[in-house]
C-alpha cells in the first residue's frame, strides 16, 4: 500500500547524483546545527550529554529510512525535556526506556489504524498552552545553571514550581562569572544570525563560552564537572522490566506518543508548505514508534520531527531522507572524534541555549493574538492547558484539556440545534415566488435543525401535539447527524403519538440519521411509507391519512 510506503523508496527512483551532493551538504549542515541542541537537550532532561547524540544517531536514522516525509529531520526536541526529566527523576532509567518504548508501540500502533489523519482533532488552543508551558518549564529548570545558584542543602527539585521555588530561596547563592558567562552566550545567540548567515549560532555560543571558562578568570560549572564524557558508540540496552514498572510507565508514554504524533506531523505539514510535497501522515506514525523504540534500546532519548532542523534541512538543498540519514552519520563521527571536548562546555552556555530554544517554541505572538480574538471558551482552555502544564505536567494538562475542548465542543452543537413548529409551508424548491400552503388543523409540523445527539436529545421533548392532531410531520433536511440517545428520545415519540393515534411522517432524513435508523429498526416500527424525500410529499401523506 502506498500510505505505508517509506518515502525513501519514492525518492531513490527518481534519484540523482546532483542531489546526493545537495543532500549530503545539508546532512553535514543539519548534523552541524543539531550537536549542540542534543547535548543541551539532553541536559535539560536530566540525561548524560551522550543520550542526545545517540537519539539524533539511531531515532534519526531510523526515522528518515522509514518515515512518510521526504526531508524531515528527527531527534530530541526541547518539547519533552521537562517529560523526560520528570520520568527520570521518579522511575529512573529503566522508567524512561520502558515509557519510551511503549510510546513508540503506540505510535507504531497509531499509524497502523490510520490515525495520522486523527491527530488534527487535537485542539489548536490545547497544542498552543501546552507548547507554551513546556517553554516555560524549559527556563525555570535552566536558571539555576544560568545564574550559577546552588540550591540548599543538597535538595533536588523535580516538579517545576519546586525548581522555582528552590531559585528564589537560593538567590543569595548566585555566581557572578556564570551569569557573565551565560548573558555573553545569550548575545551571541540572539546576535550571530544577524552577522552569521551560514553558522548556527548555538555552535558559536558553544565555542565562546569554552574560551571565556579556558581562558578568562571567570569560574563556571561545565558539562565535565557535572557528567562523565564518553565517545564510546551506543549499547544496546534491555532494561529490568517488571509490571509495576509497566503501569506506572503507560499513562506517561501515552504523553510522548500523542506529542511525538502532534509534534512530527506538524512539522510534515510546514516542510510540505516549503517544498510543495506530500507527506504519508500513517507510514510518519509508524516511523516515529520504530524510530522511538530503537533510540531507547540504544541508550537515547524519545526523538520527533524538529521544525527548525527539518527548515534548515530544506533551507540548504536536502530533498530526500538521505540528507537525514547523512545528519545522523555526520553525528557518529562527531561523537567518535569531539565528544570528549563537550565536557569543556559550560553549563550556563547550554542554559543560553536552551533559553533561546524556549523562546522559539513559546508562540508568544500567536498566544497573545488568541486570548485577544478567540471565545472565552477557547480562551479558557489555553490558559488552564499552560497553567496545568507548570504547575503539574503534560499529562494532566492534555487529559483536562480535551475534556473541558469536548464539553465545550459539546455545549456548542447542542446550541446548535433547534426545533420549531410553523404553521406556512413551502416546497424544498429556494425559487423566490414560492406558494405558500396553510395547513390543515389535524397536521403538525416541526422543523429540526442541526445535530441530533445526546447533548441535544433533550430538544424532542419540545415537539407537542394537540388532541386533535392526526398527523405529526418531522422535517430532517437540517440534521446532518443523528446517534443512539437522540433515535431513543425519537423512538419514545413515536411510541406516544402511536398511542395517541397520531402518525409520525418523516421528511427528508439525510444519509447518516437514516443509517442509524434502519439499523436499528426504527424504520420498521414508523413504517417505510411514512418517510418522504420532501415537505411536499409528506404533507401529501399526510392529506391521504386525515382524509
Amino acid at each position: 500500500m502506498e500510505t505505508f510506503k517509506p518515502m525513501l523508496l519514492t525518492s531513490l527512483k527518481s534519484y540523482s547524483r546532483t542531489q546526493l551532493i545537495k543532500d549530503i551538504i545539508a546532512g553535514i549542515i543539519v548534523a552541524i546545527i543539531a550537536l549542540p541542541l542534543s547535548i543541551a537537550l539532553a541536559l535539560a532532561s536530566g540525561v548524560g550529554p551522550e543520550a542526545g547524540i545517540f537519539t539524533a544517531i539511531i531515532g534519526g536514522f531510523v526515522i528518515s529510512a522509514l518515515g512518510g516525509s521526504s526531508v524531515q529531520i528527527s531527534g530530541p526536541t526541547a518539547a519533552f525535556a521537562t517529560i523526560v526529566a520528570g520520568i527520570v527523576a521518579k522511575d529512573g532509567i529503566d522508567g524512561l526506556v520502558v515509557s519510551t518504548i511503549l510510546a513508540g508501540i503506540f505510535l507504531i500502533i497509531m499509524g497502523f489504524c490510520h490515525f495520522g489523519s486523527l491527530i488534527k482533532f487535537i485542539p489548536f488552543t490545547i497544542t498552543t498552552g501546552f507548547t507554551s508551558g513546556i517553554a516555560v518549564t524549559i527556563v525555570i529548570g535552566q536558571l539555576k545553571d544560568f545564574f550559577g545558584v546552588t540550591y540548599a542543602d543538597g535538595a533536588a527539585p523535580i516538579e517545576t514550581i519546586q525548581k522555582l521555588e528552590a531559585f528564589l530561596a537560593s538567590l543569595s547563592t548566585i555566581n557572578t562569572d556564570s551569569l557573565i558567562v551565560g548573558a555573553i552566550s545569550l548575545l551571541i545567540l540572539i546576535l550571530s544570525p544577524m552577522v552569521f548567515k551560514r553558522v548556527p549560532g548555538s555552535l558559536l555560543a558553544v565555542i565562546g563560552g569554552i574560551l571565556m571558562v579556558q581562558f578568562l578568570p571567570l569560574k563556571a560549572n561545565t558539562i565535565g564537572d557535572l557528567y562523565s564524557i564518553s565517545n564510546s558508540l551506543p549499547d544496546f540496552h534491555l532494561p529490568q522490566v517488571n509490571l509495576e514498572l509497566i503501569q506506572e510507565a503507560i499513562p506517561n508514554a501515552f504523553t510522548i506518543a500523542i506529542l511525538a504524533a502532534i509534534e512530527s506531523l506538524l512539522s510534515c505539514v510546514v516542510a510540505d508548505g516549503m517544498i510543495n510535497g506530500k507527506h504519508r501522515s500513517d507510514m510518519e506514525l509508524v516511523a516515529q514508534g520504530a524510530g522511538n523504540v530503537a533510540s531507547a534500546l540504544f541508550g537515547g532519548i524519545p526523538a520527533t520531527g524538529a521544525i527548525a532542523r527539518t527548515a534548515a534541512n530544506i533551507k540548504n538543498g536536502g530533498r530526500t531522507p538521505i540528507a537525514g540519514m547523512v545528519h545522523s552519520i555526520t553525528l557518529v563521527i562527531v561523537l567518535i572524534v569531539l565528544m570528549p571536548y563537550a565536557g569543556l562546555i559550560p553549563m550556563p552556555t547550554i542554559a543560553a541555549i536552551l533559553f533561546v530554544v524556549a523562546y522559539n517554541m513559546c508562540q508568544w505572538r500567536t498566544f497573545l493574538h488568541l486570548t485577544k480574538t478567540a471565545p472565552k471558551s477557547d480562551v479558557a482552555v489555553l490558559f488552564i492547558t499552560f497553567i496545568l502544564t507548570i504547575v503539574f505536567d503534560l499529562v494532566v494538562a492534555i487529559e483536562i484539556g480535551m475534556i473541558l475542548a469536548c464539553l465545550l465542543f459539546i455545549k456548542r452543537m447542542s446550541d446548535e440545534t433547534h426545533v420549531r413548529s410553523w404553521t406556512y409551508v413551502d416546497n424544498d424548491s429556494q425559487e423566490v415566488n414560492e406558494q405558500l400552503q396553510k395547513l390543515p388543523i389535524q397536521i403538525r409540523v416541526y422543523e429540526i435543525t442541526g445535530p441530533l445527539f445526546f447533548g441535544a436529545a433533550d430538544i424532542i421533548e419540545h415537539i407537542v401535539v394537540k388532541d386533535f392532531t392526526t398527523c405529526l410531520i418531522l422535517r430532517m433536511r437540517s440534521v446532518p447527524a443523528l446517534d443512539s440517545t437522540a433515535l431513543n428520545a425519537l423512538t419514545d415519540l413515536v411510541t406516544f403519538c402511536k398511542e395517541k393515534g397520531i402518525t409520525v411522517i418523516f421528511s427528508h432524513v439525510n444519509e447518516q440519521p437514516m443509517k442509524v435508523m434502519q439499523k436499528a429498526g426504527f424504520t420498521k416500527i414508523v413504517g417505510e411509507e411514512n418517510f418522504c424525500p420532501n415537505i411536499k410529499k409528506a404533507l401529501k401523506r399526510a392529506e391521504e391519512i386525515i382524509k
